[in-house]
């Protein structure tokens, strides 16, 4: 159907896709890329448990093809991502600590991010049909420059999304994910152009998925992906084209064979059962975790939606929805929705970009004066709290700080400052560029918005770095313990029992604390007999007796976490004979 029966509603001139410059685009992807993955120690949760497997796989403490860590299997299958960060900790100069040294190749993979969805944006914006109206006396949008300004959009509604900050920067199964999923995105948008290194693409990013512990994922994909590409009115009479189609669906077929022959498939469904509460807290967190994606991806369905609901679709709308759906489906039956949320990231932002060309003048100053208040707040914050760290002034800011964080020690970074000082400057500047200049450029309505979330990440990555260790780390935890050790015994702790505590916990004590970590699962073995020293989660207190001598133990302390006071551990030392 020629495109007179489907009208498009972009009306673009080739004014307003006057390019963004390639510094400036490099200079946005840097700020917000490299803070958060250098110059800190690992994070409690799901980062701290994958680094215990990594370490555990580097120092040749657990089985490559089926790692474990101190006996446990870690909940999410993702071998790649164990064997990535193993490789690179081995591959480590001395210098560069092993948990700096695990985050490189994910901040690659952040990268190739990025990477993915700027190119799988331009070739779905060189799609005919989503190609602007022509005019009659010509002026236009060039079609490869309307798309690439449509991907130089999405990449920046990509950076402004908030729920991608943190996720995006921990050396995580969920971040090799995400990187996979935005390089099926590119190859599936990319096919109908370069079909050889697309499906190459393709492959290679549905085996990634499978292999990074989402292996169900890869193959809903590929199936998905298989039919847009056969049935897309683009691709009629394209016999090659479809053939690929065919090819992409056996693809799946043989992924989810390799998945079952290495037990990867493994069914983390939760129940239905979530009552209203839970339904509000998912909503709420579709609400802040996609901003400002999600009302421009609205924007987006509507102004298309000739596109998209009837049989007469656009590649360019459905491919892209067909990536969010799956990613808030898998969110909406699993209990890890954040994580699950952050795949469909790139693909709304692809969207989001394909709502600039219908925009009204009225709803892009509402969004550029919305951004400009809420990311200037944010850095005043940001400073003011700071500053009241460093000075005790303001006071009440200050005494926050204090009861939130006990014993907390603030330190000053002259580069840490002078980096906060360029980044605020530049914000400042940015805005004045925004309000001054370029009004015509159809990405403007994003730059603030990825300007400002790259501003207050690198702030908090500077500014607040050594505060946030102290509140995520388990460093000031480990330091405790080791000065109770050391008020009853002067010598070396070595090796250290432990019981009811977690992956995570015990990575900490082994890592940050040098500990030789020996669980203590059903009874105490001959060979622990020279471990004098035992930590105990407080919670599995009462089953210890059923588990260990008691009598042969002394209690010392029970020894809380300074930045939360309800994860505490009891530490015991061995009576002498």
């Amino acid at each position: 159907m020629s495109q007179s029966h489907d009208p498009t509603p972009a009306i673009v001139a080739q004014s307003a896709v006057r390019p963004l410059p390639r510094l400036a685009l490099w200079l946005f992807c840097l700020a917000y890329l490299v803070p958060g993955l250098v110059g800190r120690e690992p994070w409690k949760g799901e980062e701290l448990q994958v680094f215990g497997q990594m370490l555990a796989l580097a120092q040749g403490h657990s089985d490559w093809l089926h790692p474990t860590v101190w006996g446990q299997t870690l909940p999410l299958d993702a071998p790649l991502a164990y064997w990535v960060g193993a490789w690179a900790i081995g591959l480590a100069p001395s210098w560069l600590p092993a948990g700096s040294a695990a985050r490189m190749p994910f901040a690659v993979l952040l990268a190739l991010t990025l990477f993915s969805t700027w190119y799988g944006a331009y070739y779905l914006g060189l799609g005919s049909r989503a190609q602007p109206v022509a005019f009659a006396f010509g002026g236009e949008a060039r079609p490869k420059d309307y798309a690439r300004t449509i991907a130089d959009s999405a990449t920046l509604a990509l950076i402004a999304c908030l729920g991608l900050a943190l996720l995006s920067h921990e050396a995580t199964p969920m971040l090799m994910q995400l990187s996979f999923l935005s390089c099926a995105f590119f190859g599936a948008s990319a096919l109908a152009y370069h079909p050889v290194k697309s499906a190459i693409a393709l492959v290679i990013a549905l085996m990634g998925l499978s292999l990074s512990g989402a292996p169900t994922l890869s193959v809903l994909l590929a199936t998905g992906i298989s039919l847009v590409i056969f049935f897309d009115k683009e691709n009629q009479g394209d016999l090659p084209l479809r053939m690929y189609a065919y090819a992409l669906f056996v693809c799946a077929i043989g992924i989810a064979a390799i998945a079952n022959y290495f037990d990867l498939f493994h069914w983390r469904v939760s129940t239905m059962d979530r009552n209203w509460n839970d339904w509000r807290g998912l909503f709420d967190l579709l609400v802040w975790f996609m901003w400002p994606a999600w009302p421009l991806v609205l924007w987006t369905l509507w102004q298309w939606r000739r596109q998209w609901l009837t049989w007469n679709w656009s590649r360019h709308v459905v491919l892209p929805l067909w990536f969010i759906a799956l990613a808030i489906g898998v969110a909406m039956v699993t209990r890890t929705e954040d994580q699950t949320l952050m795949l469909a990231l790139p693909p709304m932002a692809t969207l989001a970009a394909f709502a600039l060309p219908t925009f009204r003048r009225s709803f892009s100053a509402f969004i550029d004066w919305f951004t400009l208040i809420f990311f200037t707040g944010c850095a005043f914050v940001i400073w003011v709290i700071w500053i009241a760290m460093q000075t005790g002034w303001p006071p009440q800011p200050a005494a926050n700080v204090a009861r939130l964080a006990p014993g907390f020690t603030p330190t000053f970074s002259v580069l840490a400052f002078v980096f906060a000082l360029i980044a605020t400057a530049l914000w400042a500047w940015l805005v004045r560029w925004r309000v001054g200049r370029h009004r015509q450029a159809m990405w403007k309505s994003l730059v603030l918005p990825a300007g400002g979330a790259a501003l207050c990440w690198l702030l908090l990555m500077s500014l607040w770095l050594p505060l946030l260790d102290f509140a995520r780390s388990y460093v000031p935890w480990v330091e405790r313990i080791q000065q109770a050790m050391n008020i009853q015994d002067s010598a070396s702790p070595g090796c250290l029992m432990t019981y009811g505590l977690n992956v995570g916990q015990m990575t900490a004590f082994h890592y940050h604390g040098n500990f030789e970590i020996k669980p203590l699962n059903n009874s105490e073995s001959p060979q622990n007999a020279s471990c004098r020293w035992l930590l105990v989660d407080n919670d599995s207190r009462p089953e210890l007796a059923q588990v260990a001598l008691i009598k042969e133990w002394r209690r010392i302390e029970t020894i809380k976490r300074p930045a939360n006071k309800n994860e505490d551990v009891t530490l015991y030392l061995r009576r002498d004979n």
